[in-house]
């Protein structure tokens, strides 16, 4: 995508485009009290709905098994996670609207059982989750205008892995401005035609990847953006059986694949099934790759803006309004009371 009006007529265009200078201006700030309350608890559980806690709180799990940290850090749906003891836990819910039911109910609950350790992560002001969380801390990206969340969704992860760094110590804020400059140039990027227009006439959109929540959050964005079927294949699930249901018109994406992975899905999807192998990474594959910078621990938010940029791509050419859906809600289920 770039700047031309075909792209900017989208507020979602204009959101994705806002990310890299909220990641270079981004820090943590006031949250001596609630570092102080992990370090104590040692564990933390994250909840919210949808975008608001695949990639951010699958992100911070995901690292934070990578550095060794001595944290439990654990995630689920708010409804699933009504079902478990957190009295032990530090307990995030990440809400844009504030209003998110689930939620508010999960809350709600914990509240009634005398749970205090219980924080928001917002887009709004004044909100319900506000109410009822020990602090609420709000993003700085506002509120967005189109359906798919995105500028939000990558704020909420950075807010998450910065947070755990501070916990252990650290900090990426030297690392801000690299990586702004990094989404930019992923979102930027020219996409080859012919990566587009597989993609835009495939039947079922594959996203192949690791559990950090970054091909998982590319699937559910194929949904709002582009209005095709996806899947999300976790790991090395691409080899282990679903090719007996795939088609040669479908399109399997694999983000930061495993190198030890790429032959056996050439042997299986591509020669075996016949379809479109396309890799997102920071160096070249043996398939049609989208490259993008290496920015280390932080390399998430650039893949998941190289796939941001595909989907752009794909839902211009199907002629799509990429900031209103036919069905989906900006808020899924909202809180009423």
């Amino acid at each position: 995508m770039n700047s031309d009006q075909k792209y900017m007529q989208f507020s979602l265009v204009q959101e994705m485009l806002h990310t890299p200078d909220i990641i270079r201006k981004f820090e943590v700030k006031g949250v001596d009290a609630l570092i102080e309350a992990i370090k104590e608890k040692g564990k933390v559980f994250f909840t919210g709905e949808g975008s608001s806690r695949i990639f951010p709180a699958k992100n911070a799990i995901y690292n934070s098994m990578r550095e060794g940290s001595s944290l439990t850090l654990a995630t689920d749906g708010a409804r699933q996670a009504a079902e478990y003891d957190l009295s032990d836990y530090v307990v995030f819910g990440a809400s844009n609207s504030g209003a998110t039911k689930e939620v508010i109910a999960l809350f709600l609950d914990l509240e009634k059982a005398g749970h205090t350790d219980k924080f928001g992560l917002t887009a709004k002001n004044d909100t319900k989750l506000s109410e009822i969380a020990k602090e609420t801390f709000v993003l700085s990206c506002g509120w967005e205008q189109a359906v798919a969340a995105t500028k939000s969704v990558a704020e909420q992860a950075i807010f998450y892995q910065e947070l755990f760094a501070q916990v252990a110590g650290k900090s990426f804020k030297s690392e801000f401005a690299g990586l702004g400059d990094a989404i930019e140039e992923a979102l930027t990027g020219e996409i080859d035609s012919e990566i587009t227009k597989k993609i835009a006439n495939a039947g079922t959109i594959y996203f192949a990847g690791r559990n950090d929540g970054v091909a998982e959050e590319l699937t559910l964005k194929t949904n709002e953006i582009t209005r095709k079927k996806s899947d999300f294949l976790e790991g090395t699930y691409a080899v282990h059986g679903i090719e007996e249901v795939m088609s040669a018109d479908d399109v399997v994406i694999l983000i930061n694949p495993f190198k030890s992975e790429l032959e056996k899905i050439k042997e299986t999807l591509a020669d075996g099934v016949g379809l479109t192998v396309i890799a997102i990474s920071d160096e070249d594959t043996i398939f049609p790759t989208i490259k993008v910078k290496d920015c280390g621990a932080l390399s998430n938010y650039v893949y998941l803006a190289a796939g941001w940029n595909i989907l752009v791509e794909v839902g211009v050419a199907l002629g799509i309004n990429l900031d209103k859906a036919e069905r989906a809600r900006k808020v899924g289920n909202e809180f009423v009371g």
